[in-house]
């Protein structure tokens, strides 16, 4: 699975990833409104081997996202499907994106997640996608809804409340 944009190439993670993971992964910055931040390469190994075991069982998983004039993983984005119960919904699928803060502020999350999107919607043949973000987490909400997002409320996951949102076949094309 390769999605490829102007600027970005989307891939499947490998192993050979775990280093550039973990410099994302153990940045406070980065994980602010997320778990805690890794402290080992090799818990980023655990990260990469469990999304490959998505790609496995579910068809779907978080991909490495490429910046092409580098050639550095900057980041992952790409869609999951939710296996346990988030706000009430299950079996479907979560957009998500997570990038190294240098590389903030340039569009690569909204240039990577419409691309995903297209995928699940043509590709994957998806109805509707979901997406939550911590309700502190701006740049994210600003992301989703440029996006076409819709905020359809509030919930609570793990005692941290977040903001859920929905986008439909018929909203994005």
């Amino acid at each position: 699975m390769i999605i490829e944009t102007e600027r970005l190439i989307l891939r499947k993670l490998e192993e050979t990833d775990d280093e550039r993971m973990f410099l994302m992964d153990s940045d406070p910055e980065v994980m602010k409104y997320l778990e805690a931040p890794v402290k080992s390469k090799e818990e980023s190994m655990k990260v990469i081997k469990m999304i490959q075991k998505q790609y496995e069982e579910n068809g779907v998983g978080r991909l490495a996202v490429i910046e092409k004039e580098s050639g550095l993983l900057i980041g992952w984005c790409g869609l999951k499907l939710l296996k346990k119960t988030i706000n009430g919904h299950v079996e479907t699928l979560d957009l998500g994106y997570r990038f190294i803060p240098e590389f903030w502020g340039k569009g690569y999350a909204w240039e990577a997640a419409n691309a995903t999107l297209d995928y699940g919607f043509n590709e994957l043949k998806a109805n509707t996608i979901y997406a939550y973000a911590d309700s502190g987490n701006t740049g994210s909400k600003y992301i989703l809804t440029k996006l076409g997002f819709e905020n359809t409320g509030e919930f609570e996951d793990s005692g941290v409340k977040c903001s859920w949102y929905e986008l439909k076949r018929e909203k994005y094309m």
